[in-house]
């Protein structure tokens, strides 16, 4: 009741955030409903629905990485003088963060089920003339137990990522200050992307069976898919270190107080920053490579609905995730711009600082994110 209370009594804002959590829980819900309707409607073809089962990975996991990221900016789970007399020490605040994602996601999931009933027919008759009949297997009748667990899939894994992310942790700010000098998997991300690209030419130049995949990857080797993925891990994994490596670039050759600003911001925040903007490198450069695969193709269609809605809600959570990433790094600096203020520091050198970190971020990750992708698309397309 109390993270009821809470959730009803935060600001628009706040508010704004997990409805757009809600939102894609129930993109995701209905995407696993889906999945569990091909199984009813043809099970024949169990493996290609184990496959497509699979593949709503993807969008689950960025739903959830997406929930985390509002579960850290939330403010009433942040800790706050004189809240521990009242009995919110900071692990009932976790406890009160991983339940307010639970109730967000489980918002999504129920509003999936009711438009997935809908389009089966199954409330008020089929709607658009029985157009979406085939597809949700209408015809044949819904195994409750299996839908249910499916739609838990989400509220439990995103209270479960928030409640670890958001524990308590022991050891003075001091200790967790040395514990992160310098992010340390760019190295590790360099070579799992070196491998990735390796193993994708390896597999489009020696052929193989393809792999049932949505729209028209359907004749990929698994060589490929497997290549793909190690691309996508090792660009995330490289993430903070590149964002470090950016605050550094910002701060050579004799720079002043604004790029001095804006470099060690970049280096403090390479972890909380980093991350996430490594995901959307990899999601972009994943989208690339399809783009570029389609475009090479015979101008069919390439995507079917469910397709697009999956890329869709990866595409979405993964750019709110980085907007609140920012949103959350801009909070944890708030102490660092009223010291500057009041060292009577003109407005405009906030403004600039904040530029020169998006700008390095951009000359580093667009280019990067462009070869990647040209790269991975070229085993397809040869």
């Amino acid at each position: 009741m109390l993270a009821l209370r809470l959730v009803r009594g935060s600001h628009p804002l706040v508010q704004l955030r997990r409805l757009l959590v809600a939102a894609a829980a129930a993109g995701v819900g209905f995407l696993l409903l889906c999945t569990l309707g091909y199984a009813v409607g043809h099970p024949e073809h169990s493996s290609a629905s184990v496959l497509r089962l699979l593949w709503c990975a993807l969008p689950v996991a960025a739903t959830v990485q997406f929930a985390v990221a509002v579960a850290r900016t939330d403010p009433a789970t942040r800790p706050r003088p004189g809240l521990s007399s009242i009995g919110l020490g900071p692990a009932r605040l976790t406890a009160i963060a991983a339940t307010s994602t639970a109730v967000a996601c489980t918002l999504g999931s129920m509003v999936a089920l009711l438009v997935y009933l809908h389009l089966r027919g199954d409330i008020t008759g089929l709607p658009f003339d029985g157009a979406a009949a085939d597809l949700l297997a209408a015809g044949q009748p819904l195994p409750l137990a299996a839908a249910l667990t499916l739609l838990a899939i989400v509220p439990v894994a995103g209270a479960t990522a928030a409640g670890l992310a958001l524990r308590p942790r022991t050891g003075t700010p001091a200790a967790e200050g040395a514990a992160r000098p310098v992010p340390g998997g760019l190295p590790w991300g360099v070579a799992l992307v070196a491998v990735g690209l390796a193993v994708e030419t390896y597999a489009g130049r020696g052929g193989g069976a393809g792999v049932a995949l949505p729209g028209r990857f359907d004749g990929s080797p698994a060589g490929v898919l497997a290549g793909w993925i190690l691309t996508a891990a090792g660009l995330a994994l490289a993430g903070p270190g590149l964002t470090h490596l950016c605050g550094r670039l910002l701060q050579t050759a004799r720079p002043g107080a604004v790029r001095l600003l804006a470099g060690r911001v970049l280096m403090d925040e390479a972890t909380r920053i980093g991350r996430p903007l490594g995901v959307v490198c990899a999601v972009l450069s994943g989208t690339l490579a399809a783009a570029t695969v389609y475009g090479a193709g015979d101008g069919g269609p390439a995507f079917g609905p469910l397709t697009g809605l999956g890329a869709g809600v990866v595409l979405a959570c993964t750019t709110a995730t980085l907007l609140t990433a920012a949103l959350e790094s801009r909070q944890c600096r708030a102490h660092t711009a009223e010291a500057l203020a009041r060292l009577g520091a003109p407005p405009t050198v906030l403004r600039t600082a904040a530029l020169l970190r998006a700008g390095a971020l951009l000359a580093v990750f667009l280019p990067l994110t462009w070869l990647i992708g040209e790269l991975a698309a070229l085993p397809l397309t040869a």
